[in-house]
């Protein structure tokens, strides 16, 4: 006895396939974030460690002198500053917005590198220091050096440099913020009215109150 009802055809069903391009944005987005808060704290550090020494003669001898990152300049520690807020800001936005806060992030972390790179072996601060401590204003510091937090600096630029780039290429498979908030202008499909229950009053006065003719059938 062979049954009258159908047997289901699994091949029929809708196969989802499944989609790599959220995965790849969450591993994209994960890597931004990762280079671009390590390279802002390192620019941070790397601003407030000596840079430079180097000695000032004065009456009483030769006298040691230090400059940190940010005497020699504050570039470094305002672009990290900037490039936080920037990567912050990358989630806030869409689109055009989204790609102009990228390319923001990229040219903070360019401008580190660039900054870091011309203060490197600048002596211009410890000059400075030094007219300042012999009272001389044409005194310039002896026996300079140079350590290598400044090329830590173009590091840090770099992974901020790459995490822009990053934040362009891949930028627009990321999430954003305020997306579950945001309309799309679509029109929204109303509900059907059901026609009023002539048995029911309160029905048939809530139609009339509304401009509808109860007595019509839907």
């Amino acid at each position: 006895m062979t049954s009258a009802v159908p047997t289901p055809r699994t091949e029929d069903a809708p196969q989802v396939a499944a989609d790599p391009a959220p995965r790849g944005g969450r591993r994209s987005l994960a890597a931004a974030l990762l280079l671009g808060a390590a390279g802002a704290a390192l620019a941070l550090l790397a601003s407030r460690q000596s840079w430079a020494h180097g000695t000032a003669a004065v009456a009483g001898g030769d006298f040691p002198l230090t400059a940190k990152g940010s005497d020699v300049t504050g570039v470094p520690a305002a672009l990290a500053i900037v490039g936080l807020a920037a990567l912050v800001a990358v989630f806030a936005v869409r689109r055009t917005g989204r790609v102009l806060v990228s390319l923001l992030l990229a040219l903070s972390g360019a401008g580190i590198v660039v900054a870091a790179l011309l203060g490197a072996n600048d002596s211009a601060a410890l000059d400075d220091k030094a007219a300042e401590t012999s009272g001389d204003a044409a005194q310039r510091i002896s026996d300079l050096s140079h350590t290598g937090w400044p090329y830590a600096a173009v590091a840090a630029g770099a992974l901020i440099l790459a995490a822009g780039l990053l934040a362009l290429v891949r930028g627009r498979n990321w999430p954003a913020m305020s997306g579950r908030y945001e309309r799309d202008g679509a029109p929204r499909p109303r509900a059907p009215r059901r026609a009023p229950d002539p048995d029911r009053p309160e029905d048939l006065w809530k139609a009339i109150d509304r401009g509808e003719d109860p007595t019509r059938e839907a």
